[in-house]
């Protein structure tokens, strides 16, 4: 298998024999199973220790072999094994209760880097959750209505999310799915939805970040509720101007700085630097934020078909903010996998 393939090259490079693998994200990758259970990549092959209430679930999917333990029991069912082990994992108490049984060194890293560049399953998978994304803003364009909560519109577009076949992506920093943030909760990057109704000059910003299939796809849009002043019409100019370009400039061999300094320097032509307070995106996959990073200390090179979002933004403190955002998979230039229309849309 491919994926094995890329890890074991990596690992050989680095000076590990061995692989034990804790977190869901990477046995997915690996496996094709997501759920409970411990992963070993060793000279026998990858091997998956599951509970037995996993077993049958894990049959259906897991293409390696698969060793039913006690749920109880499952590390010391782990086998003897020589070498240097890289590990996922740095839990004190699983990494203390091995450390005589491996030679464990933690290293997320080597995990990280081999799932950067997506293969074509995957962009298949991420390409059809960014068109479900387009499918809920249009949802959104259609049953949004002045009056509605952000709480309202959250569990609205949940249900038509799930009814599509996505999945919360459950990002760990937040209590709640989406992002819906109106009025002066929009100024908020990272805003939880609330019981605030949504009125006539609001802006409405909606950030999407759902799964298919376990893949992410991440899309912001800022919606106009009735007519809005003239200053928030500039604002969402400059940052659809700021998105656009930086879009516009993506190219294989890039530096993930020099494509945050593109939309950063479009914001700060118009005096607006300091309330574009994150970076310009993220690379997304079966994690909602992954390396390559897209901001000014980061000096990964954009490769062929990494998965990364473009989200620049304005926040003007306790009045509105503005954000838009595609997923987009780097290529010869940016292959743009949203489609929903980034022109002010008012409802």
């Amino acid at each position: 298998m491919e994926r094995i393939s890329r890890l074991k090259a990596e690992m050989e490079e680095l000076g590990y024999d061995n692989a034990l693998i804790f977190e869901p994200t990477n046995i997915f990758y690996l496996t094709g199973f997501w759920g409970e259970g411990i992963s070993l990549l060793d000279k026998n092959g990858l091997s998956l220790i599951i509970p037995k209430l996993e077993t049958e679930r894990a049959k259906k999917s897991a293409n390696c072999t698969i060793i039913e333990s006690e749920r109880s029991n499952m590390l010391n069912s782990l086998p003897n094994i020589e070498g240097r082990v890289c590990t996922d994992c740095n839990d004190y108490n699983i990494m203390k209760n091995l450390e005589n049984k491996f030679n464990l060194v933690y290293d997320k890293s080597i995990f990280d880097k081999v799932r950067m560049i997506k293969d074509d399953d995957e962009i298949k998978e991420i390409s059809k959750a960014a068109s479900l994304l387009d499918k809920l803003f249009a949802f959104v364009e259609n049953k949004v209505v002045i009056g509605m909560s952000e709480l309202e519109i959250q569990a609205l577009i949940m249900y038509e999310g799930l009814r599509l076949g996505l999945q919360p992506a459950s990002y760990k920093f937040t209590l709640y799915p989406l992002i819906i943030a109106s009025g002066k909760n929009s100024a908020l990057p990272h805003a939880q939805p609330t019981s605030r109704r949504i009125k006539k000059g609001d802006l409405l910003t909606i950030d999407l970040t759902l799964r298919y299939n376990g893949y992410v796809a991440d899309a912001t849009r800022t919606f106009a509720i009735g007519n809005i002043s003239n200053e928030k019409r500039l604002i969402y100019n400059i940052v659809k101007e700021a998105q656009e370009k930086a879009i516009e400039s993506i190219r294989e061999g890039m530096l993930t700085a020099d494509l945050d300094k593109i939309s950063r320097d479009i914001i700060d032509k118009y005096g607006y630097s300091k309330y574009f307070i994150h970076s310009t995106g993220h690379g997304i996959g079966l994690d909602v934020h992954e390396p390559p990073w897209i901001k000014s200390n980061d000096k990964t090179q954009l490769e062929r078909n990494m998965a990364i979002t473009i989200e620049p933004g304005i926040y003007i403190d306790n009045k509105y903010g503005v954000r838009i955002e595609d997923s987009i998979i780097v290529s010869k230039k940016a292959k743009v996998l949203n489609k929903y229309t980034k022109e002010l849309v008012i409802i």
